[in-house]
């Protein structure tokens, strides 16, 4: 399968997208075509365990890479998470369950993806004749990072750098990222929110002057970002293991449609499952759940995306971002797959902070996406609630789109289609935040509150976060966002 532009003017094969990581005008690669998944196909796919589903899927798009070979990278990717199911789907209530993403080795969904994209860049290289080293650049809302520096530490012939708001990240997700192993890796902190250092590192990425200088010392630029189809591809088969496991344990017969709600930042996870809709999911709703920066909620609502708004740091700091990148492949699948219209609102977001989606889109748009947003009381009450009802932590995001599903089914009551609310994160990446719902306890300590959160919920403490009080911390750098691209010579001459 080939891989085009959003906004025109290239076409490449999977592992080339993978590798670049972004097209040279800036556009996101996408599919050439949506490959079908039959309900043969799905049936097929109840008696695989997770790895198996995640390689078929992933070989529906990644033809040119051996199944074989796919296989066995995603068995030894998640052989690594706790508790023998890499995307456990628990039971809540007759009509609601949770999608379970936070058990692998840096207790974030991104994990899903990132044990994985290492064998696809690699893979990739060769494929192509890749020779030189390649640079990967991370900006971070929190997790992404962390799970990026883990999944690459100490890879043969790749660097990492990864970049974080310093103010914009929970003490814990700090942490993990400043105590990172590996030889190859390198952190640094940016004056300024997530967008300041997402478009920084996008114009390091489409500087021709950059690339060349770094081609002239030996690297190539590459993403782990879910700008990078690689990091979008592996997300796609969760949703397919949790509409199979619901077909398995009997809870829906094949061919019911199930609705999603994921806490949506930079709009991956949820296209992700746009993504499996249209390979043929029967896939009811997708609700978009964000926090106190609502830009998506007003999106889906108006058809009008406006950045142009007061930032909010929150409590669900993976999700404080206003510049939803990943949109931007929906964008081009609106418009009919229109590169010229789509670059155009690029540019008109990149220039003058907003666009405006035609009315036609607007309703395709309303077909699959329904759309809420919690503020930072609402997270505290449903952390509470839920947990009062049922026995059950949640983190800070997670209960964005509880809260999102929740007002969703309310307000529509016939539709009694089962609701999976994708869990993104352990509570105890977010334990201040959790315990204070939980207690109402101000703990200053993340550790302590890791501790109290353990006694009150019984919830088992996952082991890379147990640890983590006694790593040295290696990394504490701070810099400007004009100046990152400095940091990287630095690192790449060191």
């Amino acid at each position: 399968m080939n891989f085009i532009s959003t906004r025109g003017g290239e076409k490449v094969t999977g592992a080339q997208a993978i590798a670049q990581g972004i097209a040279k005008n800036g556009g996101l690669f996408v599919p050439e075509f949506f490959p079908a998944v039959t309900e043969e196909e799905l049936t097929a796919m109840l008696g695989m365990n997770y790895a198996e589903r995640a390689a078929t899927v992933l070989h529906k798009y990644l033809d040119e890479y051996d199944f074989d070979g796919l296989k066995e990278a995603c068995e030894k990717a998640y052989a690594q998470f706790e508790g023998g199911d890499a995307a456990p789907l628990v039971k809540i209530d007759s009509s609601l369950y949770m999608l379970e993403l936070f058990h692998g080795p840096t207790c974030a969904f991104k994990d899903m993806a990132l044990t994985l994209l290492p064998y696809l860049l690699r893979k990739g290289c060769d494929i192509t004749g890749i020779k030189e080293q390649v640079l990967i650049l991370v900006a971070t809302s929190g997790d992404t990072g962390k799970a990026a520096l883990e999944g690459f530490k100490d890879a043969e012939g790749v660097k990492i750098m990864v970049f974080y708001p310093n103010d914009g990240v929970s003490k814990m997700q700090k942490l993990q990222m400043a105590t990172q192993e590996g030889k190859n890796v390198n952190v640094v902190a940016v004056r300024g929110n997530f967008d300041a250092c997402q478009s920084a590192v996008k114009t390091i990425f489409t500087s021709e002057t950059c690339k060349q200088e770094l081609k002239d010392r030996g690297y190539i630029l590459s993403s782990a970002n879910s700008i990078n189809f690689g990091r979008l591809a592996p997300q796609i088969a969760y949703y397919f293991s949790a509409y199979l496991d619901l077909v398995s344990s009997d809870q829906i017969a094949m061919g019911d449609k199930v609705n999603f709600a994921v806490p949506t930042g930079n709009f991956g996870n949820i296209l992700a499952a746009y993504y499996a809709m249209k390979m043929g999911l029967p896939v009811g709703k997708l609700v978009c759940a964000s926090n106190k920066n609502n830009v998506l909620t007003d999106f889906i609502k108006s058809g009008v995306y406006d950045r142009r708004r007061e930032f909010y740091k929150t409590m669900s700091p993976s999700m404080d971002i206003l510049i939803s990148s990943n949109l931007e492949r929906l964008i081009f699948e609106l418009s009919g797959r229109n590169e010229t219209r789509t670059a155009l609102r690029m540019q008109e977001l990149a220039e003058n902070g907003t666009y405006r989606i035609y009315d036609e889109e607007r309703e395709l748009l309303e077909q699959v996406f329904a759309a809420d947003f919690c503020g930072e009381d609402e997270t505290v009450e449903t952390i509470y609630e839920f947990f009062e009802e049922y026995q059950y932590p949640m983190d800070t995001h997670t209960a964005c789109a509880m809260y999102a599903a929740g007002n969703y089914m309310a307000a529509n009551e016939k539709d009694e289609t089962p609701m999976v609310v994708v869990s993104t994160a352990s509570p105890y990446k977010f334990p201040q935040d959790v315990m204070y719902a939980l207690t109402g306890n101000d703990i200053k300590d993340s550790f302590k509150a890791i501790k109290h959160m353990n006694i009150a919920t019984a919830m088992k403490v996952p082991k890379s976060l147990s640890k983590l009080r006694d790593k040295p911390v290696r990394f504490n750098a701070v810099a400007d966002k004009d100046k990152l691209y400095n940091e990287v010579i630095k690192f790449i001459e060191k």
